[in-house]
C-alpha cells in the first residue's frame, strides 16, 4: 500500500458548459465522493464497468487528471517549506519499501505521480498507458484507487493549511 504525505490543477476549473472535460470532472468528482465515503466499489464503478476500466479512454484521462491535481497540491504544500512532501511506499506489514520493490500497480502510481510532480506530463501519460495496456483489471483498480486516495489526502492537507485545492476536488467534500 502506498501513502503520500504532505499540490494547481492542470485541468483547471473548466466551465460548466457540459463538454467532454466537464463530463470527466463529474466522473472524477463522483469517484472522489465515493472514495471519501470509503466505498471503493462505488468509486471504481464511477470510473467505469468492472473489468473494462483499463480499456476505457476516459480512465486514462481520469488518472492523468487525478495525478495532475495531486501534483499541483504537492507543489502548494512544498512552497510553504514547513514540512517537506514525501512519497513513501509501504508493504502489507507497514514496512517502507523502495519504489522498485513495490507491487506493479503501486510502482506505476508512484512513478506517474513523480513524473507529474517533476513537470514531465508525457512520462506520466506513458506510465498510465503502459499500465492500462498491460495490467490486469485488479491492478488497474489499484492504480485508480491510489490516485483517488492520494487526491483526497492531499486535498485534506491543503485545506487544513488554507492552501489552494482545485475547485472540482474541493466540491467532493461538500457533495
Amino acid at each position: 500500500m502506498g501513502r503520500v504525505w504532505g499540490s494547481d490543477d492542470h485541468a483547471g476549473d473548466q466551465a460548466d458548459e457540459g463538454g467532454p472535460e466537464d463530463a470527466l470532472l463529474r466522473k472524477a468528482q463522483r469517484a472522489l465522493v465515493a472514495a471519501a465515503l470509503a466505498d471503493e466499489e462505488d468509486a471504481l464503478a464511477a470510473v467505469g464497468p468492472d473489468g473494462l476500466r483499463g480499456k476505457l479512454p476516459e480512465t486514462r484521462e481520469l488518472l492523468l487528471l487525478l495525478f495532475g491535481a495531486c501534483s499541483a497540491m504537492i507543489a502548494s504544500l512544498g512552497e510553504g517549506g514547513s514540512r517537506p512532501v514525501k512519497v513513501q511506499v509501504f508493504d502489507e506489514t507497514g514496512e517502507e519499501v523502495p519504489i522498485d520493490r513495490a507491487d506493479p500497480p503501486m510502482r506505476t502510481a508512484v512513478r506517474t505521480l513523480l513524473a507529474e510532480v517533476h513537470g514531465n506530463t508525457d512520462a506520466a501519460a506513458d506510465q498510465v498507458e503502459i499500465a492500462l495496456a498491460n495490467a490486469a483489471p485488479s491492478e488497474v483498480d489499484s492504480v485508480v484507487l491510489a490516485a483517488l486516495h492520494w487526491t483526497l489526502r492531499l486535498a485534506v492537507e491543503c485545506l487544513d493549511r488554507d492552501l489552494p485545492v482545485p475547485a472540482w476536488v474541493e466540491s467532493a467534500f461538500s457533495d
